[in-house]
C-alpha cells in the first residue's frame, strides 16, 4: 500500500537518449511496483479479520527488516549515533502514517483508502510552503481545489457525515506527506539505505510495543495473513525498494512521480475485482478529481511567482517511496 517510505537511494536522474529501451523497462518496473502497492489494500483490508492491526504491522516490518538487512548487512557498518537518530525520527512518521492506514482500513472500503492515501502527493508541496518563500502555481491551487472537492465526494455519506475510517486514512496521507519532506531532508545527509533500514526497524518495535498494549496477539497465523504478510513485507516493501533504486536511475522524477499515481488506480481495480466493491457514481467522481488533483500537482508543483522576498523554487517532492 502506498507507503511513501523513502527516496530511492540512487537518485533520480535525467533521462538519456541513448538509453531509451532501459527507459522503457524502468518504467515498466515502476508500473508494476505501483500495481503491487495498489492491490495490497486489498489484501491487508482481509487479514485485518483475523489479526489485530499493529501485530500486523509489527509483523511485516520485522520480515521486511531481516529481509533488507541480509541484503545490506555490510553497509549498516559503521552507523552513526546521528543517522541513528534521523532514521528513527523519520520512523515516527512512517508508523503513524501506516497504522492510521492500517487500523484506517478496518473502518472504510480498500478503493476509499487508495485514493485519500494519494492525497500526500498534494499535501507534500503545501507543507513545502511552510518553509519557503514561494507562493503555490497555479497548477497546485487547482490540484489542491479538485483533491478535496473529491475527498468531499468519496468520502462524504448522505447525512453530510464523514466516515471515520476515510478520516483516519487522511491522517495517514499527513503523516506519509511529513515522511516525504523529511526523507528528502536527511537522505542528503545521510545514507538512504541506512535511514530505509532503520525506519523499517523502528516501525516494526513501535507496533510491536502498541500491539502488546491494546491488542490481542491470535494464537494461530490464518492463511489470508500469511499472504497479506508475504506480499507487503517482501514484494510491496523490501523489494520494491530494492527494483526502485535498481531502475529509477533510467527515468525521471517527474516520470517516476506520474506513474505511482496509478497506484489508487490499482487499488480501485483490486477493491472490485478481488472484493467486490462498487462505487457510486459520487465516489467515482470523485475518485477522479482526486487523481486530477495528483496529477496537477505533480506536473506543475512549483511555484511560478516569488514573493516580495525572492526564494528558490520549490519543487514537489514527489511520491516516491522506498522499502
Amino acid at each position: 500500500m502506498r507507503e511513501y517510505l523513502i527516496f530511492s537511494a540512487g537518485g533520480a536522474s535525467g533521462l538519456n537518449t541513448n538509453n531509451k529501451n532501459r527507459h522503457h523497462k524502468a518504467n515498466l518496473a515502476l508500473l508494476g511496483v505501483a500495481f503491487i502497492w495498489g492491490i495490497t489494500f486489498v489484501v491487508v483490508k482481509d487479514a485485518l479479520d483475523y489479526i489485530g492491526p499493529f501485530y500486523f504491522l509489527a509483523i511485516r516490518f520485522a520480515m521486511a527488516f531481516l529481509f533488507l538487512l541480509a541484503v545490506y548487512f555490510k553497509r549498516m557498518a559503521g552507523t552513526t549515533g546521528k543517522e541513528l537518530g534521523a532514521g528513527i525520527f523519520i520512523g515516527l512518521f512512517l508508523f503513524g502514517g501506516y497504522s492510521f492506514q492500517t487500523v484506517g482500513l478496518q473502518y472504510t472500503g480498500a478503493a476509499n483508502a487508495g485514493f485519500i492515501t494519494g492525497l500526500s502527493v498534494v499535501l507534500v508541496p503545501i507543507f513545502a510552503l511552510f518553509s519557503s518563500r514561494l507562493l503555490p502555481s497555479f497548477f497546485l491551487c487547482a490540484g489542491v481545489l479538485c483533491s478535496v472537492t473529491g475527498l468531499a465526494l468519496l468520502s462524504v455519506n448522505d447525512s453530510l457525515s464523514l466516515n471515520y475510517g476515510d478520516l483516519l486514512v487522511f491522517f495517514c496521507a499527513v503523516c506519509f506527506a511529513g515522511h516525504i519532506l523529511l526523507v528528502g531532508k536527511y537522505t542528503a545527509q545521510f545514507s538512504p539505505i541506512r535511514l530505509t533500514i532503520i525506519q523499517i526497524g523502528t516501525v516494526s518495535a513501535i507496533s510491536l510495543l502498541t500491539g502488546m498494549s491494546v491488542e490481542t496477539m491470535p494464537a494461530t497465523i490464518t492463511g489470508p495473513v500469511w499472504t497479506a504478510l508475504l506480499i507487503t513485507a517482501i514484494p510491496a516493501t523490501s523489494l520494491a525498494f530494492l527494483i526502485q533504486n535498481r531502475v529509477q536511475k533510467y527515468t525521471s522524477a517527474t516520470n517516476t512521480a506520474i506513474i505511482f499515481t496509478m497506484e489508487p488506480v490499482f487499488a480501485g481495480l483490486g477493491a472490485f475485482l478481488l472484493a467486490g466493491e462498487v462505487l457510486s457514481y459520487r465516489q467515482l467522481a470523485g475518485c477522479i478529481l482526486i487523481l486530477a488533483g495528483m496529477l496537477a500537482a505533480e506536473l506543475k508543483g512549483t511555484t511560478t511567482k516569488k514573493p516580495p522576498s525572492g526564494g528558490a523554487s520549490l519543487q514537489t517532492a514527489g511520491r516516491q517511496e522506498t522499502a
